[in-house]
This record gives C-alpha cells, sequence and structure tokens, in this order.
C-alpha cells in the first residue's frame, strides 16, 4: 500500500543522509522524497512516499523516531490530508498536434504552458500523485515526451491538526 510519511527534522547537515540510510540498511525503498526548510528556519519538513504493510510502516516509524535528527514523524496515509506534486515536462510540438496539446492543457486546472517555442512546449502542472500521472499519459498521447522533472509528494494534515516537535 502507498504510504505518505512526514517528518520534521533538525535542519543541520547530515539528518536528510541519516533518514535516507536508515531505509537503505534496512531495506525500504523510497518512491518520492520531498524535503524543504519549515518557517522555523532550524526546522525541515521532510516528505516521503513508500510503499509497505502496516507492520512495515509502524517499524519504518518507530525506527526513525529512534534517530537523533528526526523531532516528530505521522503518517499521514490513514489521515485526512491535502497532497500535492509538481510536474515540469518538455513535449515536442507537432503543428499537426498543437491544438490536441492545447486542448490537453486546458482541460486540466493545474496545467499552465511555461515555455514554448516553434520545436517545444515546457509545461507545469501541479495535483495529487495520481492526477499528476492522469494528465502525464494524457498528455503523451498527444505529444512526444521529451523530458521530465517531478518533485515528489508534498503533503499536510487537513484542518487544525499541526505536526509539531515533540516538547
Amino acid at each position: 500500500m502507498r504510504r505518505i510519511i512526514s517528518i520534521l527534522l533538525q535542519n543541520e547537515a547530515g539528518a536528510l543522509a541519516r533518514v535516507a540510510g536508515m531505509f537503505s540498511a534496512r531495506g525500504y525503498n523510497i518512491d518520492s522524497l520531498t524535503v524543504a526548510t519549515t518557517h522555523e528556519p532550524m526546522v525541515s519538513r521532510l516528505t516521503l512516499v513508500t510503499f509497505g504493510d502496516e507492520a512495515v510502516i509502524d517499524q519504518i516509524v518507530k525506527q526513525s523516531r529512534k534517530l537523533v535528527d528526526v523531532l516528530e514523524i505521522a503518517d499521514l496515509t490513514t489521515r485526512d490530508h491535502i497532497e500535492a506534486e509538481l510536474l515540469m515536462v518538455k513535449v515536442a510540438v507537432a503543428p499537426k498536434r498543437a491544438t490536441g496539446l492545447h486542448e490537453c492543457v486546458a482541460r486540466h486546472a493545474g496545467a499552465l504552458l511555461s515555455d514554448t517555442d516553434e520545436a517545444t512546449c515546457t509545461i507545469r502542472f501541479a495535483g495529487s500523485s495520481g492526477e499528476v500521472s492522469a494528465f502525464l499519459a494524457e498528455l503523451e498521447s498527444v505529444a512526444r515526451v521529451l523530458e521530465i522533472a517531478r518533485t515528489g509528494t508534498a503533503a499536510l494534515e487537513r484542518g487544525r491538526v499541526v505536526l509539531m516537535p515533540a516538547a
């Protein structure tokens, strides 16, 4: 099962490497990973997507809590949350298919033409991981993909619940 794990960790050199190393040492795969400083400069939020059953995820959470850099961790998968991913994709623009390309972009609210010339078009699309994959599949039916960059999933729990470092 696809799982979204959110981790608050100390914003210092080596913290990300220690979390990634823990996953690697135990044979867990990371499907996507995003990390950036939060509104508190000394704290970063790491959001990762992995796959595993309840026992595997429970083990990941327990082992992550033991890392000195980890301040708090939560499995957002079963909680009410919002997730988003950014896709940037460069496609070849064939004159006879340009209309289909523009119609595809117009059908998707999160899509935006970012750069165009006579031969290529770069499109930005933001949405859930599933929405990004669906958009990309439709786009591939009307244009030849030249290059893709995906950010990975970023997620927050809905409402007033806030992931805070343990006191």
